[in-house]
């Protein structure tokens, strides 16, 4: 027989029980739908975790000091990277970088009337194209200028609750390159809203000559941090930047903890997506199965006019191929819409990602378009399909002509 006519008696098979169709059709693209969904949506958060800490914190590429650690902020002067801004300006002249310009970080305490909170203190350059995402986000007050010598920013958040505004003065002490406490006053020019809550409530800025005067640092930096055009040329940039004197990093780096956690649930995410595609797998089956049942005496007659067995298996496996190959389309038009919802208006979770002090979690979690992702989903999802209408398909094909003509 044709393989043709196989595909048209397979079709026309299906439509003897619509309804059964219909919600076995509902079923798979149900499943698809919540893969691809949770898929994109996880991606999403995952991804827009990394580049809040990209363009917020770490950059694309670091220069230092090989003896400076940044989780200890240090400020000795042997700890420190020299010639800061000629390693700045060299950086800037390769042609993947976007942005460089040096920064120093310092744990402070800032201190108001009748509250204080500690945080991280910047130094930075406010020229530089390398915190536009700060400027941006300034929702009272102004920005840093080059000049200014007693302004200071803060999150919007920290001024909240300490309940600072913009023009008040603050009292910031921090452990000077002596490891003396050194404390000054300071007007807050500025308060923004980055949409990353545990970045506002513990960031301060500060331009960075002011910075390296009140830490006593003199010219020296914690790094010199880079935006390339393309996170894929980190490697090639942070190559051409390694000196004796120094270390350089990339964001691969510098993330590793985040790309460890991704790495880590990605397999309770594919156990979750094996399971939902074997619930739909089963589904499938069962729907086959009483096909097969019901039509016995059907494939005992078409058995004895001289149809193979392995011609009756075809015919259910592609059954099976054309509820998941129907299902799988409206399940993916049904998960790519709400990526989609996902993509532009998000999920606002608002406090809840201040709770998340290791991972630049936003106040609102969007999805993201993964198409080879979905692709792979919807592949293996007719794969197990077509693996567990394997078994009807034997049945159907294993019986012989006498006992199934003699069905009831």
């Amino acid at each position: 027989m044709a393989f043709a006519k196989l595909w048209v008696i397979a079709y026309r098979d299906l439509g003897r029980n619509r309804r059964r169709t219909l919600f076995t059709l509902i079923a798979v693209a149900l499943g698809v739908g919540l893969l691809i969904l949770l898929e994109g949506y996880i991606s999403g958060v995952w991804d827009g975790a990394l580049q809040n800490a990209i363009r917020l914190q770490t950059g694309h590429v670091q220069v230092r000091n090989p003896e400076y650690e940044e989780r200890k902020a240090s400020l000795l002067w042997a700890d420190l990277l020299e010639n800061a801004g000629d390693t700045a300006a060299r950086a800037a002249d390769l042609p993947e970088v976007k942005a460089a310009a040096p920064v120093l970080w310092a744990t402070a305490i800032l201190n108001t009337v009748e509250d204080s909170a500690g945080l991280k203190l910047y130094g930075i350059d406010p020229a530089s194209a390398l915190y536009d995402p700060i400027r941006e986000a300034i929702s009272a007050g102004e920005f840093l200028s080059a000049g200014d010598r007693s302004g200071i920013l803060l999150g919007k958040r920290l001024a909240d609750e300490l309940g600072i505004g913009v023009g008040q003065n603050v009292s910031l002490t921090v452990v000077d390159a002596d490891g003396q406490a050194i404390e000054a006053t300071f007007v807050v020019s500025g308060l923004y809203v980055s949409g990353v809550p545990s970045y506002d409530e513990n960031s301060a800025f500060m331009p960075l000559d002011k910075a390296q005067a009140f830490t006593g640092v003199g010219d020296r930096a914690s790094a010199v941090v880079m935006l390339l055009h393309r996170q894929e040329d980190a490697d090639r940039v942070a190559a051409a930047l390694a000196g004796p004197n120094t270390t350089t990093e990339t964001w691969q780096q510098m993330n590793q903890l985040l790309l460890e956690t991704v790495e880590t649930t990605a397999l309770m995410y594919n156990l979750l997506n094996l399971i939902v595609m074997l619930v739909v797998a089963v589904v499938i089956a069962n729907t086959l199965l009483m096909a097969v049942f019901e039509r016995i005496r059907e494939m005992g007659i078409l058995a004895a006019l001289g149809m193979k067995g392995r011609q009756i298996m075809l015919m259910y496996l592609l059954e099976a191929t054309i509820l998941g190959l129907i299902g799988i389309a409206i399940g993916a038009a049904l998960g790519s819409a709400g990526v989609g919802y996902l993509a532009t208006k998000g999920i606002y979770i608002g406090d809840i990602a201040s709770t998340v002090d290791s991972i630049a979690v936003g106040s609102t979690l969007y999805g993201r378009f993964v198409p080879g992702k979905f692709a792979w989903l919807s592949l293996w999802t007719l794969i197990v399909i077509l693996l567990a209408s394997l078994y009807p398909a034997w049945f159907a094909a294993r019986l012989e002509p006498v006992d199934a003509l003699r069905a009831q």
